[in-house]
């Protein structure tokens, strides 16, 4: 398999990028793990600088960062949006207090290697769509990569650490069944970007890939065509049900999550409809991964969560601290995929 450099390549969604080109990445991303626990540390990021630019709560992704990237011999600059003139699209801008987007990408390209972006919900006020364009036009004005570090339609780094993780505890993901599921809770307050990118990556490699989720809760048809695309050239199948139950029924991966209904989210003609989104969410309470589901699938099946969980909602304490959960190995992959990614578009 040849694929060429990805040096200088943006790194905002799963599906930017060929098949083999995410193997790529991935496969940097556990050899350098391997590596580290070996107690071997490479400098292949020596003397480069990334930037974390946050608009949202981190536990796990700033520290995988600043870690991630201590152990490859960089440095991390950390900046909250509301420490900076807070960088704002055109049109947006309030004097003194924001400043303009391509002014920031602009500058701070002239400082380091590559610029990392958390953005969504609040600050774009849950108009879905408006964090990724963000994204899309602050990578179109640096001159060096972006990362997504997660927007309102994309998490490609927790996709790369999910497929990680799937892969080393499955070994293969060919003829596996994987659900992603919705599941309750009662902030209404979340992206769908997680199941998203799920989606992306696991409907690359021959699985049988299961979408669940109650109905009003259908997530983007861009995305669910670039699943079943994806399906159709490798292999594997893409299906949709609204019975929870039947989709953990014999399944190798479970990963049920909560996110709001994207019809009831801000659009560019209306505002976000909360009353909507929690008469919506009310009629399904329902939708929890307890130990009952969990014998519904296979012995060996796993449950995954991207972190932080909502226990006692969305999953019980019981399956989420039980022999099933892989939440912690997907937690610590964050780093390792995530290392992989820097060390091919930040040197290549």
């Amino acid at each position: 398999m040849q694929v060429k450099s990805l040096r200088g390549r943006d790194f905002i969604a799963i599906s930017d990028f060929t098949k083999e080109e995410i193997v790529t990445m991935l496969d940097a991303g556990k050899a350098l793990k391997l590596e580290n626990a070996r107690g071997v540390r490479h400098e292949i990021l020596k003397g480069q600088t990334i930037f974390l630019m946050f608009y949202a709560k981190s536990l796990r992704t700033r520290n995988s960062f600043e870690t991630g990237i201590f152990q490859m011999g960089g440095h991390a600059n950390f900046l909250t949006t509301d420490a900076v003139y807070t960088p704002q699209m055109p049109g947006k801008e309030q004097a003194y207090s924001t400043e303009r987007l391509e002014d920031v990408a602009n500058v701070l390209s002239r400082y380091g290697e590559a610029i990392c972006i958390r953005i969504l919900g609040d600050s774009v006020d849950w108009v879905y769509g408006a964090a990724s364009d963000y994204m899309r036009a602050f990578a179109k004005a640096a001159s060096v990569p972006v990362i997504n570090m997660e927007d309102d339609v994309y998490h490609p780094c927790q996709g790369m650490a999910d497929l990680m993780t799937m892969e080393e505890k499955l070994g293969t993901l060919e003829g596996k069944k994987i659900v992603i599921s919705w599941a309750y809770s009662p902030s209404r307050k979340k992206p769908v970007s997680v199941p998203h990118s799920m989606m992306a990556v696991s409907s690359l490699f021959g699985a049988h890939v299961v979408f669940a989720r109650p109905k009003g809760f259908e997530l983007d048809p861009r995305q669910i065509a670039h699943a079943k695309d994806n399906v159709a050239r490798y292999g594997g199948s893409f299906t949709e049900t609204d019975d929870m139950k039947a989709a953990f029924k014999d399944a190798d991966v479970v990963y049920p999550k909560c996110w709001p209904s994207i019809e009831f989210l801000g659009h560019a003609d209306k505002a976000v409809d909360w009353k909507a989104q929690d008469k919506l969410f009310d009629a399904n309470k329902d939708w929890i991964c307890d130990e009952k589901i969990m014998k519904l699938t296979h012995r060996d099946s796993i449950y995954m969560h991207c972190l932080p969980m909502d226990r006692s909602y969305e999953v019980t304490d019981a399956v989420a601290d039980g022999p099933h959960s892989v939440i912690y190995d997907q937690a610590e992959n964050r780093m390792h995929a995530q290392n992989g990614v820097m060390s091919l578009i930040m040197n290549g």
